[in-house]
């Protein structure tokens, strides 16, 4: 018998690969919609009057030293 094997014999990528995949795709798309949603929550943090800063515990220099932060800080 030959030592070589057949294109049946190989070893093809199993079901869970797939599965694998999707898996970190949907880990990822979660991860990018924190992201998003935390800009869009520090973007509002900088669109507030100093009035509202106060009536949620926040100075101005708190809120624009937040809202400048990078998505994924």
């Amino acid at each position: 018998m030959s030592t070589m094997k057949t294109l049946s014999q190989t070893s093809a990528p199993t079901a869970g690969f797939g599965t694998h995949v999707l898996r970190i795709i949907g880990a990822a798309a979660e991860s990018l919609s924190a992201m998003l949603e935390r800009r869009r929550g520090r973007l509002a943090l900088l669109e507030m009057t100093d009035d509202q800063l106060k009536d949620i515990g926040l100075s101005r220099a708190d809120a624009d030293y937040e809202g400048l932060r990078r998505p994924w800080q």
